[in-house]
């Protein structure tokens, strides 16, 4: 299949991503990879790169998303579909947000992902708990000068809004 245009619609994008993801594990990469696209057009693809970057946020709808966003120049996708091998996990899904995407379309999902070695089902209980019960210390402490980013950002002619 050619990385430019999948004459299967959705069926044959998410062949593309599978494509990758299975091409990275043989490269020594994560099983995981995902595609762009704008119009019928691959805007950008990625792969897992957690382990060859040292990057826990180089999963690879997140490398997808940054390159679509490099390639477009924007930091909005709002016309575009992500087409992942996976289930997005929370990390992904919020980046998706973020970005503004379309559509996200997913293969394997979250099961497929534990029985694999990637079970997030710990991140999806987390995030029901009070934040008091996570292990993960997260402490709140308002300085006198905690909102002056935000006084300044919108006292900025020139920002840009998002």
């Amino acid at each position: 299949m050619a990385a430019t245009s999948a004459s299967n619609g959705d069926e044959g994008w998410l062949a593309r991503a599978v494509a990758l993801a299975t091409t990275n594990v043989a490269d020594g990469g994560g099983p995981f990879g995902a595609v762009i696209v704008r119009d019928g057009v691959v805007v950008a693809e990625g792969q897992n790169r957690v382990t060859r970057d040292l990057d826990p946020t180089a999963h690879a709808e997140v490398t997808a998303i940054r390159a679509a966003c490099t390639k477009l120049a924007t930091f909005e996708l709002a016309g575009c579909t992500l087409y992942t091998s996976c289930e997005p996990c929370p990390l992904c899904l919020s980046a998706s947000l973020w970005a503004r995407l379309d559509r996200v379309v997913y293969a394997a999902d979250r099961d497929d992902a534990a029985r694999g070695g990637f079970d997030d089902s710990a991140f999806y209980a987390l995030f029901e708990r009070p934040r008091s019960e996570w292990a993960l210390a997260i402490a709140h402490l308002r300085v006198p000068d905690a909102a002056a980013p935000f006084d300044a950002w919108l006292a900025h002619e020139g920002r840009t809004h998002y």
